[in-house]
């Protein structure tokens, strides 16, 4: 069994060219199902994939909702055991998918949760000091909400991404695959500045290609700038719990509330079905009964 899971990640790193992200909720979704079967009280099953069952599955699916796990997360669970069935079948270690005939359950319709404009302007507006890194994260912010970059994206993009001169980046997404995203000039102004005066006292002399840099001329995590835009957002007086997606959501429900065309908005955001770009129609919907019921006389 770890041995096809280990084969079945590698494939995913060299033929799908996934992220570290995606491969490590692949790996921890397929553990869970390796413990399950390591609990049987059947040995050929901790043993040989191929003895595994539909009604192993049933009792598997059985397990994990006695977990309380959420809908969504069983659905993420079996919805990387179908890709994992598919690849055994695909290499001849399976005649039959045992999933076969069972229905993932259904996830909950769950609205993006956005910032107001007022809000944006807050926390891009707030003045975050003149350290290296302070005007740095600065630039970030504001890039972040210009193009709806998602974070592993943005701290990983190269300086080679840019083209300043036209004012656009090449994001590179999910898959590997390259998207071209425009900027507004704000964006491409702090770009111009960062590059000249910031960035060359981040990089302390080192040849790295990434574009934002640590203090410590490094690639930066996520989950620090994540920290720092939760110290910014308070600083902001922001009561919401901020996140670097909710700017994506924000870049995303802005521009459809303006009137963007929902198919560019779902090539800048890099979306293969436009089904995922089209719930932030529905976010934009709610804002509009929000004006409404703020502005009309009888709301």
């Amino acid at each position: 069994m770890d041995a096809n899971i280990d084969q079945f990640l590698n494939y995913l790193v060299v033929e799908k060219g996934l992220s570290e992200n995606t491969l490590s909720a692949y790996a921890q979704d397929l553990k869970k199902f390796s413990s399950f079967l390591n609990q049987k009280k059947t040995p050929p099953l901790s043993i040989d994939i191929s003895q595994v069952t539909r009604n192993e599955m049933l009792s598997f699916l059985a397990d994990l909702r006695a977990k309380t796990l959420s809908d969504a997360s069983i659905a993420r669970i079996l919805s990387s055991l179908r890709t994992f069935f598919k690849f055994l079948t695909f290499e001849g270690k399976l005649n039959h998918d045992p999933l076969a005939q069972i229905n993932s359950p259904k996830k909950a319709q769950v609205l993006p949760k956005v910032l107001h404009f007022s809000e944006v302007e807050a926390l891009l507006n707030l003045k975050k000091g003149n350290k290296p890194d302070a005007l740095r994260d600065d630039v970030m912010l504001e890039l972040l909400y210009a193009t709806g970059l998602r974070i592993s994206e943005l701290i990983t993009l190269p300086l080679e991404a840019l083209n300043l001169e036209a004012g656009y980046l090449i994001a590179r997404g999910k898959g590997n695959k390259e998207r071209i995203v425009p900027m507004g000039e704000c964006a491409r102004k702090k770009l111009l500045d960062y590059i000249a005066s910031v960035r060359p006292q981040l990089l302390k002399g080192q040849n790295d290609p990434t574009l934002f840099l640590s203090r410590l001329g490094k690639k930066m995590s996520r989950q620090a700038f994540w920290k720092k835009l939760k110290v910014y957002a308070r600083q902001a007086g922001i009561q919401k719990e901020v996140s670097p997606h909710m700017l994506r959501h924000s870049f995303a429900s802005h521009l459809l509330e303006g009137g963007a065309d929902l198919r560019a908005l779902q090539m800048m955001l890099g979306h293969a079905d436009i089904s995922t770009t089209q719930i932030y129609t529905h976010v934009a919907r709610e804002r509009l009964k929000e004006i409404h019921k703020a502005a009309h006389p009888r709301g």
